[in-house]
């Protein structure tokens, strides 16, 4: 029957077959236009505030996340991230690996040892293709950024200093990956010094390729930071420089623009859900350009997926932001008109993906891991310096302290070789009223446990353990009146109605005396406080040098905050080494720079 069928349609008119045969080859042709109009799924994989955390960490801030139960699963690990990537990766035509800054600057010791280079290597082996600039990217200086770990310039000494040999037996060469910032500038400019922002195209099958625009931002707080403390640079306001460079991708053709913000918020604490957003990136998402379609965050280290906020037009757009340390990785799904090349806002997905252990961890990684741990043990025991006596913590009736001392000492020095004018006087934070306390450890003169120490020698290692937390020194201008100020606030009265002592240690320049009897802020006479011999004058500027929490009020010293003419000298770490390094033998320093009246 269906043969006979066909027979009869074989014998219609000539006309009529030709009718049938343009009308076959136009359903045709409108089945591949409707298949090449089809959405463009793009895949959008981002880590944020890696920090160095290469090696799998076993605490429960660093090493687990929380589920809407409440339970822990354990998370984080170069070795485990990369295995996780490679995993997400698979089936995704269309994938982009990038970061949401504070990649390095790197608190876990094998990375920060050997100047954060551990971590763009790991960052090149999973292919990131361009970061954001966060503020700990400015922890040590421009240059460093761009020059160091972007270009792979080397300073000082080859393999010692920097441009280690990395894991796989190459010479360090910087970032594969693009480093940007759209509102980084020099100081007084408009202009960005690093690229604003990063396009990538995306393949279209059977029709033109589609862009995707990623504007970089960084934190307001960058410059004025307590670790990335920059005077010579501005920062940009977030949303009218986003919507400045989504206006020129607009103006270029990008229809798909994302923000990729290291500037965070809070949405509560389960990995994969959105509770009461508040914070900073949340006032920018109610503000920012309706033609951004989706926001990317760090810097809180917050977990918060699948918030969705309402544009300016009123369009939802999400936002999310994947922890820190390596413990989540987050995807966002794109879909894109192949026709607009516009996010079609309402088909995209995000998921923040617990970075679990119970993977195989690549291998290449994993040896990356233990090449620099191993590197690190011998790196903590090359000799910096000697001393010939105990350097140490302790405190004597008056507040002083050895170890106090020497930092203030040592800081004196930073500045004097850093500044470029003259230094009246360091001042160091021993036991701040709140914050960190840069003081973390004793030198002390017998030889320790590991076979490269001595009896007097400081390993590289001990002097890291001593003092720092990657601070800059800051040599800056206050006034007499402005310093009497801050010594008087070496005590403070608590809730309680105790008075806390909080002793700030002077360099050798200076003497001075107390009176613990009187009342609080009444303490220290400016004719008592001895600057190079002379007492202080409270109308005269002096320059100091502190490190820059301490500068800004966050040891509780509220008085400095007011200086002025900042400049920044080396990290507290550099500093220490330095001096350490400038001396054939160091000395304790004799306790007889303050004291306290009976």
């Amino acid at each position: 029957m269906q043969q006979s069928s066909f027979r009869r349609w074989t014998m219609l008119s000539p006309v009529l077959s030709a009718v049938l045969a343009v009308s076959a080859v136009t359903t045709l042709q409108t089945g591949v236009a409707q298949a090449a109009e089809a959405p463009v799924d793009v895949q959008l994989l981002s880590i944020t505030d890696l920090h160095g955390y290469l090696t799998p960490q076993n605490d429960a801030a660093n090493g687990t996340v929380k589920d809407a139960q409440g339970n822990s699963i354990v998370v984080g690990g170069a070795p485990y991230i990369a295995t996780h990537l490679k995993n997400l990766r698979q089936g995704h035509k269309n994938s982009i690996t990038f970061t949401t800054g504070d990649d390095f600057s790197g608190w876990p010791t094998e990375v920060a040892y050997h100047q954060d280079e551990p971590t763009i290597e790991f960052l090149n082996a999973i292919g990131v293709e361009f970061a954001a600039v966060g503020n700990h990217e400015l922890d040590r200086s421009l240059e460093f950024l761009r020059d160091h770990m972007d270009k792979g310039r080397c300073f000082g000494e080859i393999d010692v200093d920097s441009c280690f040999t990395d894991s796989t037996g190459r010479r360090f060469r910087g970032a594969d990956y693009t480093i940007s910032s759209a509102n980084i500038t020099r100081k007084g400019s408009t202009k960005p010094i690093f690229q604003p922002y990063v396009i990538k195209q995306v393949k279209v099958t059977g029709g033109r390729n589609v862009r995707i625009g990623f504007i970089n931002l960084t934190t307001p707080t960058t410059v004025t930071g307590s670790t990335s403390y920059q005077p010579d640079l501005d920062n940009l306001p977030l949303v009218e420089t986003a919507n400045r460079y989504a206006a020129e991708l607009k103006r270029r053709g990008v229809e798909a623009i994302v923000a990729n913000v290291h500037e965070g918020g809070t949405a509560g604490d389960v990995y994969d859900r959105c509770g009461t957003p508040s914070g900073p990136v949340f006032d920018f998402a109610e503000q920012a350009s309706p033609d951004i379609d989706a926001i990317i965050t760090g810097h809180w280290h917050a977990l918060f997926n699948d918030c969705v906020v309402p544009d300016p037009a009123g369009n939802p757009r999400p936002v999310v932001e994947a922890a820190n340390h390596g413990r989540l990785i987050n995807e966002m799904n794109l879909k894109i008109d192949p026709r607009t090349g516009d996010v079609l806002r309402s088909a995209t997905t995000t998921v923040n993906h617990p970075v679990t252990r119970d993977v195989t961890p690549d291998p290449a990684m994993t040896r990356l891991v233990d090449y620099w741990k191993t590197r690190a043990a011998r790196t903590a025991a090359r000799p910096v310096g000697r001393i010939s006596g105990d350097i140490t913590r302790a405190r004597a009736a008056d507040g002083e302290s050895s170890l106090g001392n020497l930092i203030a000492d040592a800081q004196y020095a930073d500045a004097v070789r850093t500044a470029g004018g003259p230094v009246d006087l360091a001042l160091v934070a021993t036991a701040p009223l709140k914050g960190s306390n840069s003081l973390r450890g004793d030198l002390r003169f017998a030889k320790g446990a590991d076979p490269a120490d001595g009896d007097g020698t400081v390993l590289f290692g001990e002097a890291w353990a001593a003092y720092g937390y990657a601070n800059p020194v800051i040599t800056a201008s206050l006034t007499g009146q402005q310093l009497e100020q801050a010594l008087e606030q070496q005590w403070q009265t608590q809730p309680d109605g105790t008075v806390r002592f909080s002793p700030l240690a002077v360099s050798a320049g200076v003497r001075y005396s107390y009176d613990a009897s009187r009342p609080v802020g009444d303490r220290v006479d400016p004719a008592d406080v001895l600057v190079d011999g002379a007492p202080l004058d409270t109308g005269r500027t002096y320059r100091v040098a502190a490190l820059a929490y301490t500068l800004i009020g966050a040891d509780g010293f509220d008085a400095l905050a007011a200086f002025t003419d900042p400049v920044r000298g080396s990290r507290d770490y550099d500093a220490f080494r330095t001096y350490l390094q400038s001396k054939d033998t160091i000395v304790p320093p004799a306790l007889d720079r303050v004291t306290a009246a009976l």
